[in-house]
């Protein structure tokens, strides 16, 4: 494979913290501030889609800032797997931008210089980890989103957001300072280099204690994944405003977690490593309580939040059950569904978010006819379930056909059942919903009919987001032509 020596990749993780300076710097002109955020987040996207013609040629991207220690440098490499979690996280940052300019300003939160800082970094942060050469770097970068996305958890400075907060930065870096970082350690010492290389550092004949042990730290470590019983920082950072949720659970935090899994699967362990050792399927079987309990968990909830919020834990577990099948089908669905869970769930949370800046509305069951009142937010919430649920032509069909495929080569007839039952969790917790919306009339005392579609700024951003949701759906074949790039 051609590598070629670009400084772009670098450039994409500083343009957003370099607009960090701008943005505080135009604390007193709210204009102006927000002017920095998009700007700097279309600056990162074109950056971000100007390398797409090299790693579409098969070539990879690299750039070396420094060596730390023989083996251990700081630096970046752009290949078909960074790109798109790049490309998906970069887009997603302009939408969600101008939906946060809407929800804080309707809202008049506090701290909105804060807010927009930490929000630059933490996409400066997830792009690093997308573009890391090697673990080093991986871990620089995932340190520092879990740092600077605790402010934003912790915005509303109250009891409930304390205590999100706390559980957050506990789970997160707690875990990444024993268990992720154990694992780097063992990993060097074990191979000799962190370095991401195709196929994999680890190889046959190493001792097999030391190889199991070190994949599970990494399981461990990489706590952002929320695979059950390290997922409970992700319901209780719900506290946050609604951008930040939808940051967290398709943007950054999230998918950063699961894409540094199936980074490690893929360059770290390599997919001869991961069968040698057996680690695969049984990965695919212990990611599977989470997919279904969650999922049962979800069904439980009447803050709507809360129970997008276990979705996501759900969810989030079909990227490593799909990688963990080792088998190319299972591979792309896996990958594919990073991104097809990113502009679905993000259009779901930006839903809620424009029914609590409109009525105020958190629980469920209070929303009884909003449907009427809110189309465009209702019909996009629509979208967002159809996907969720896996319905043709709406983007989470795609990523659940290549799992049961995958499953099927595998040759496992119980992950196609886990697959399945998840599917039809998925719609038992999401069509009450809309059936609600749309077909139950509004109870007496809900003050529904007095109810009218949010502000533009935080309507358009999720109608976008749900149009792409339909849009890679039905013509996939940018993110698909990615996602084999990966597997040839």
């Amino acid at each position: 494979m051609e590598v070629v020596t670009s400084i772009k990749p670098f450039l994409a993780v500083l343009v957003s913290a370099v607009a960090v300076v701008l943005i505080v710097a135009s604390s007193k002109n709210p204009d102006l501030r927000e002017f920095w955020s998009f700007g700097a987040s279309i600056i990162k996207f074109l950056i971000v889609l100007s390398m797409t013609p090299l790693i579409l040629e098969g070539k990879t991207i690299e750039c070396t800032l420094f060596t730390i220690l023989p083996g251990i440098e700081f630096g970046f490499r752009v290949d078909a797997l960074g790109l798109f979690f790049a490309t998906t996280a970069s887009f997603l940052w302009i939408v969600t931008t101008a939906y946060s300019i809407g929800y804080m300003r309707s809202l008049n939160e506090h701290s909105q210089t804060r807010y927009f800082a930490c929000f630059a970094i933490a996409l400066s942060s997830a792009l690093g980890v997308a573009f890391a050469k090697n673990l080093f770097t991986l871990y620089i970068f995932y340190e520092i989103l879990s740092i600077m996305t605790y402010p934003l958890v912790a915005h509303h400075e109250d009891e409930e957001a304390w205590e999100g907060g706390k559980k957050y930065i506990v789970y997160l870096v707690g875990l990444s300072k024993t268990a992720l970082l154990a694992a780097i350690v063992m990993t060097y010492m074990i191979t000799g280099t962190l370095d991401f290389k195709e196929g994999g550092v680890f190889t046959a004949g190493m001792q097999p204690v030391l190889v199991t042990l070190t994949y599970v730290f990494f399981l461990i470590g990489f706590a952002k994944a929320a695979i059950m019983p390290f997922h409970n920082w992700l319901p209780s950072a719900m506290v946050a405003p609604t951008p930040v949720s939808g940051l967290l659970h398709a943007v950054a935090v999230v998918k950063v977690g699961v894409f540094s899994i199936v980074r490690v699967i893929l360059y770290t362990f390599g997919l001869d490593a991961m069968s040698i050792y057996n680690l695969g399927i049984p990965t695919a079987f212990f990611v599977s309580f989470t997919i279904i309990t969650a999922s049962i968990i979800a069904l439980t909830k009447d803050d709507l939040k809360a129970r997008l919020a276990y979705s996501t834990v759900s969810q989030l577990s079909y990227v490593i059950l799909g990688v963990a099948l080792l088998t190319p089908d299972g591979i792309l669905g896996g990958i594919l569904h990073i991104a097809n869970h990113a502009f679905s769930k993000i259009t779901l949370f930006f839903c809620a978010g424009s029914i609590y800046v409109a009525s105020h509305i958190k629980k469920i069951s209070k929303l009884n006819g909003i449907g009427r009142k809110m189309p465009f937010t209702m019909a996009a919430f629509t979208v967002g379930t159809l996907s969720m649920i896996g319905v043709p032509a709406v983007a989470g069909f795609t990523s659940k056909w290549f799992l049961i495929t995958g499953s099927l080569k595998a040759g496992s007839v119980a992950l196609i059942m886990v697959l399945l039952a998840s599917t039809i969790l998925n719609a038992a917790y999401f069509l009450p919903i809309v059936f609600r919306a749309f077909f139950k009339e509004p109870e007496p005392d809900s003050h529904i009919e007095e109810v009218s579609e949010a502000p533009g700024f935080v309507v358009v951003p999720l109608v976008i987001t749900a149009v792409i949701s339909i849009v890679i759906g039905i013509y996939p074949d940018y993110f698909l032509s990615l996602a084999e790039r990966v597997i040839r």
